[in-house]
């Protein structure tokens, strides 16, 4: 039998069963000044970009508010309106460098309905493929994600850093908003 070796999903696994509450890794993220460490991929004034350390396919995402809140409600218009202004700049970005069919995107609100971070809002951005669901999910209850989230980083980062290049000298991409 083949082994498939993910030892970083080892903390998640270990949490879980605890029932342990994690501090708010976007929020920690966000007061990092390491973004490759934490994963921050991108920032404008009221929102933030990590990729999602335990990803569901290659290039899952989370968009969340930079402020701390776990109710759509709370949210001011502006911070909605650029958490999903970035949902949308995130999208095209992993179009440009991963080519997905398709995309879910979506917003989990509360423990119940599958928000692993409750108090703090974020959407989840996966890229799909035609085919990516496997055997393996099936039969062997395992996820191969192919990509790590090193590269992935390094990908977006270029990218988001190439739009932003490209906005500011009047290119297509619009406003340049990354901090």
């Amino acid at each position: 039998m083949e082994q498939l070796w993910a030892p970083w999903r080892m903390s998640y696994i270990a949490k879980a069963a605890t029932g342990e509450a994690e501090p708010c890794f976007i929020c920690a993220g966000d007061a990092s000044s390491n973004d490759r460490e934490s994963l921050v991929a991108h920032r404008t004034k009221l929102s933030i970009v990590v990729l999602n350390r335990f990803p569901y396919n290659n290039g899952h995402l989370l968009v969340a508010p930079r402020s701390h809140k776990g109710k759509l409600e709370e949210l001011t218009s502006d911070e909605l309106l650029d958490t999903l202004e970035t949902v949308r700049r995130m999208v095209s970005s992993l179009q440009e460098i991963m080519k997905p069919d398709g995309f879910n995107i979506g917003l989990n609100l509360g423990r119940p309905a599958g928000a692993g971070l409750p108090g703090h809002l974020h959407w989840h951005i996966v890229p799909r493929w035609v085919g990516d669901t496997n055997f393996m999910p099936v039969l062997g209850d395992v996820k191969v994600i192919s990509q790590s989230l090193e590269s992935l980083w390094e990908l977006l980062t270029q990218q988001l850093n190439r739009s932003t290049d490209s906005a500011s000298a009047g290119g297509p991409s619009g406003e340049a908003r990354n901090l």
